[in-house]
């Protein structure tokens, strides 16, 4: 069995002309289940000739080619350049749109307008991210990954600037509009970066990194944001969204690698990269067009996806799960102004309390999701299946429902602030852990389809978000927050039925839809 490592010399060039045949071990694992650790394999014949990691018995999946081009064989130090750059793209929309919870305050008394009415343009930003998702696969799938969101950034920076000097609702509102469906390139797109550049086990511990920039971003937006208000003009929030996205398009700019590769073909066929500025507008990419999809085999990817029975179900759970996370979000401001009696700054103090919350499952979630992938593992013989992934669920889903009720009965009965800290704590540390749990598992499901699976969880929890949104505020002033909370924590326990139907019968649920057979990944 063979080791790999990434400082091992290049290859010669009569070894990268040659095609290797390589197994493909994620189609293997979508069907049989994944072999991650040789040692508890009984049967090593099983696993004679694969590469490993360093470790000496982890597989590595995919397999990597011989050519030094291939990101699999990129340096720890550029995949992780890589990594953080997306992840950094990826703070952007969330941040961007939660910016506008607590802006709304004072562009409602300039405008004339109630805030509810000026919350529009939170939930038209919310809504874009979802479509924009869609847009980037697609679009990536066709020209190439780099181009794309190189593109789209610069659209989101202009956005951003034009949100900041939008003098009017209807400017401010197109806007808003446009950003939200630009900025989320990185957001809808990451798990398609990830499978690019990092092996199958490694997944979970880079979701976990990815996914902790997309949690904590909509609490650092309402953070900031209460303090600039103290001090300054409202306008000073976007500016500062500004500034982020030049610095994120700057990164791209000099720091961005195209990271497709086509596995199908030879390392001879291989389109061998040549200059960066040439990567960065997609010249290059148009020139290899041939080795992607064609557009139309492009558009149609993510229909496809959306059609396995256990993408959709994760997603309609994703969707009731995550939605109270936006909506929560975009209207607690509205909430804690008269009852604790809050200023801008004691709002800005207050959303320290999902950071920090964030920040406990993002730590958590680097050792659990690879303790239940271990344990699983080491009952079957050192196979993987997709749906030892969800095992984690069942410990961040009591967290989400004792923190939803929870807030409810504070804001109901006038709790101490405190404790109202505490019960939102819980929930935003529960979704942080369930976020990592369902990507890793549609990633393991369909790895050929990694974008697409996560531009649909994108969609599905800015679709629910963006309907709370609307009727969070109407709602908890209708029935109080005891019963709109308390529905939200049954909807969420509800949910979790979809779970556990999908450890039940999700493989058979796989085998019956069969795979994608894309052309490419």
């Amino acid at each position: 069995m063979a080791s790999t490592t990434d400082k091992e010399k290049a290859p010669s060039a009569t070894e990268i002309n040659t095609p290797t045949h390589e197994p493909d071990l994620d189609e293997i694992g979508e069907t049989e289940g994944y072999i991650v650790d040789v040692s508890l394999v009984a049967d090593k014949s099983l696993v004679q000739g694969l590469k490993l990691a360093p470790d000496g018995h982890t597989v590595l999946i995919p397999q990597p080619s011989s050519d030094p081009n291939d990101p699999l064989n990129w340096s720890w130090t550029k995949k992780h350049v890589v990594l953080i750059i997306v992840s950094m793209t990826a703070f952007l929309p969330d941040y961007g749109s939660a910016t506008g919870a607590v802006a709304l305050i004072p562009q409602a008394a300039i405008w004339g307008m109630t805030e509810d009415t000026v919350n529009h343009s939170q939930a038209g930003n919310v809504f874009m991210l979802g479509p924009g998702g869609l847009a980037t696969i697609i679009l990536a799938a066709y020209f190439g990954r780099l181009p794309v969101l190189w593109y789209f950034v610069i659209i989101a920076l202009l956005t951003a600037a034009w949100c900041a000097a939008a003098t009017s609702f209807n400017s401010f509102m197109a806007a808003r509009v446009l950003n939200g469906f630009f900025s989320t390139v990185a957001q809808g797109g990451g798990l398609m970066f990830i499978k690019d550049i990092f092996f199958f086990h490694e997944h979970p511990r880079k979701i976990n990194i990815w996914a902790g920039f997309v949690i904590l971003s909509p609490y650092f937006g309402p953070l900031f944001t209460a303090f600039i208000l103290n001090v300054t003009k409202w306008e000073w929030g976007f500016w500062l969204l500004t500034i982020m996205t030049a610095v994120c398009f700057l990164l791209i700019t000099f720091f961005g690698e195209e990271t497709f590769y086509n596995r199908h073909i030879p390392a001879s066929q291989q389109a061998v990269p040549k200059s960066h500025w040439r990567r960065i507008v997609g010249i290059e990419q148009w020139e290899s067009r041939k080795q992607r999809s064609t557009f139309w085999e492009a558009f149609v990817r993510p229909w496809k996806v959306i059609a396995k029975p256990t993408v959709l179900l994760s997603c309609t759970y994703y969707c009731f799960t995550f939605a109270w996370v936006v909506g929560i979000n975009t209207t607690l401001s509205i909430f804690l102004t008269p009852l604790y009696n809050f200023g801008l700054k004691q709002i800005g103090f207050f959303y320290f309390t999902p950071v920090v919350a964030a920040l406990l499952g993002f730590v958590s979630g680097h050792w659990l999701h690879d303790l239940a992938a271990r344990v699983y593992m080491k009952r079957h013989n050192g196979i993987l299946e997709p749906e030892a992934r969800l095992a984690i669920i069942w410990f961040s889903t009591p967290f989400m429902i004792a923190g939803l009720v929870l807030l409810g009965f504070c804001l109901e009965n006038g709790y101490h602030y405190m404790v109202t800290s505490l019960a939102w704590g819980l929930y935003v540390f529960g979704i942080m852990v369930t976020t990592v749990a369902i990507s890793s598992y549609n990633l393991d499901c369909y790895p050929e389809g990694s974008g697409e699976v996560g531009a649909w969880l994108n969609q599905s929890r800015t679709l629910g978000g963006f309907v709370i949104s609307y009727l969070q505020v109407r709602w908890a002033l209708k029935t109080g927050t005891e019963t709109s909370f308390g529905t939200q924590a049954a909807v969420v326990g509800g949910m979790f039925f979809i779970v556990v139907i999908l450890q039940i019968y999700g493989k058979r649920m796989r085998t019956w839809s069969g795979r994608l057979h894309f052309k490419t990944n």
